[in-house]
C-alpha cells in the first residue's frame, strides 16, 4: 500500500477534488473554480493527489487535465476493507 496515500486522503480539499473528478476529467482550472482557495493552493493539493497516484493528469495544449486514477482508488477501498473489517457504514 502506498503510504502517500494516507496524506492524501487525510485533507477533506482533497478528498473533494476526488469527488469533482468522479464525474470525470476536468482541468485545473474548472477544479480550482469550486473551491475559495487560490489557484497555487490547489495545484499544491493536485501535486500530493498525483504523489499518491490518485490522479493522473495530462497536458491538453495549455490545459493540464486531470483525472481519477479508478484503480489505486479501488485498491486503498480494498485495503481499508481487508484490514478493518467489512461491515464499512458509509456516512453521509
Amino acid at each position: 500500500m502506498n503510504d502517500n496515500v494516507f496524506r492524501a486522503m487525510a485533507d477533506p480539499t482533497r478528498r473533494k477534488i476526488l469527488d469533482l473528478l468522479k464525474a470525470g476529467p476536468l482541468t485545473a482550472g474548472e477544479i480550482a473554480q469550486k473551491f475559495d482557495s487560490a489557484q497555487p493552493t490547489i495545484s499544491r493539493h493536485l501535486s500530493v493527489l498525483k504523489n499518491a497516484q490518485l490522479v493522473a493528469d495530462e497536458r491538453k495544449g495549455p490545459y493540464i487535465v486531470y483525472r481519477l486514477n479508478t484503480t489505486v482508488v479501488q485498491n486503498w477501498l480494498a485495503w481499508l476493507i481487508n484490514n478493518f473489517g467489512g461491515d464499512i457504514r458509509v456516512q453521509q
